[in-house]
């Protein structure tokens, strides 16, 4: 066997419980799954809902090697500095407005054991979602026809509602990305698998936060406004809090997944 690749990619970091449930964790997720890279989705970093430029300094000096964003990519308008800047590993949604700010794709460069760069982006869906996008499908094609490397590392993040969007846009990458890894809806999936050409798939990996909640807010608030109708303000849930993600093993000569596999600490 040639070298290998060990990633683990994180669901959305949300609010305060999830970036302390991921700084007490972070140690046990590197003694057990060992990874030379991490990734990690911090759209809801802030409070639930964006990215400060602190937190993604804060998450970046704990050894996050990238970060990615999704429909709150924009809520705080600092973060826009840093998506224009080429070597910071973050990236906007690459089916966004072209006239959007911010990179499409970020790059991972090759440090360590690891020979090869490893390229990460994120598209979002069109099905019961609330920010407009272009076609995914398209975005990705673009995506890989841009990438300087003919047969690259890339991780894609279906940042999507529809469980059968994620599922379509992993069956468009089979055997062109190394990982497709679903998120957004902060619901761990049990199907975490390799398809037909090599692609490593999950549905969605859920989320790092608290499992007590409403997909991370309080349930007594969530419950107020589903059953009433009034505007209630959400606040973050605290309870059960959980780092899930999943981790694949990538074969640095094919570009493809050798095995993967769920991550949930609690």
């Amino acid at each position: 066997m040639g070298r290998v690749v060990k990633l683990v990619f994180l669901g959305d970091i949300n609010g305060a419980p999830g970036k302390a449930a991921l700084e007490r964790h972070l140690p046990a997720l590197r003694d057990r799954w060992a990874p030379d890279v991490l990734v990690a989705n911090a759209e809801n970093a802030r409070n639930g809902s964006g990215l400060t430029p602190e937190l993604y300094r804060t998450f970046r000096a704990w050894g996050i090697d990238a970060i990615t964003l999704g429909d709150h990519v924009f809520r705080d308008p600092k973060v826009v500095s840093l998506l224009e800047q080429p070597e910071e590993p973050i990236a906007r949604p690459a089916n966004l407005s072209v006239r959007a700010p911010g990179k499409r794709w970020s790059r991972i460069p090759a440090s360590g054991n690891r020979t090869r760069d490893i390229y990460v982006c994120t598209v979002l869906g069109r099905i019961f979602f609330p920010l407009p996008a272009n076609d995914p499908f398209a975005a990705v094609d673009e995506v890989l026809a841009s990438i300087p490397e003919r047969r690259p590392i890339v991780v894609v993040e279906a940042h999507m509602e529809a469980t059968s969007e994620k599922a379509a846009i992993a069956a468009h990458c089979d055997g062109r990305a190394a990982l497709v890894v679903g998120t957004h809806t902060h619901v761990p999936t049990a199907d975490a698998r390799i398809l037909r050409k090599g692609t490593g798939f999950i549905t969605d990996v859920g989320m790092c936060g608290p499992y007590d909640s409403v997909i991370g807010r309080d349930t007594d608030a969530v419950l107020r406004h589903m059953t009433t109708g009034l505007p209630v303000h959400y606040e973050m849930a605290q309870g059960d809090p959980r780092v899930c993600g999943v981790f694949v093993e990538i074969s640095e000569d094919t570009g493809l997944a050798n095995r993967i596999e769920r991550v949930e600490l609690s």
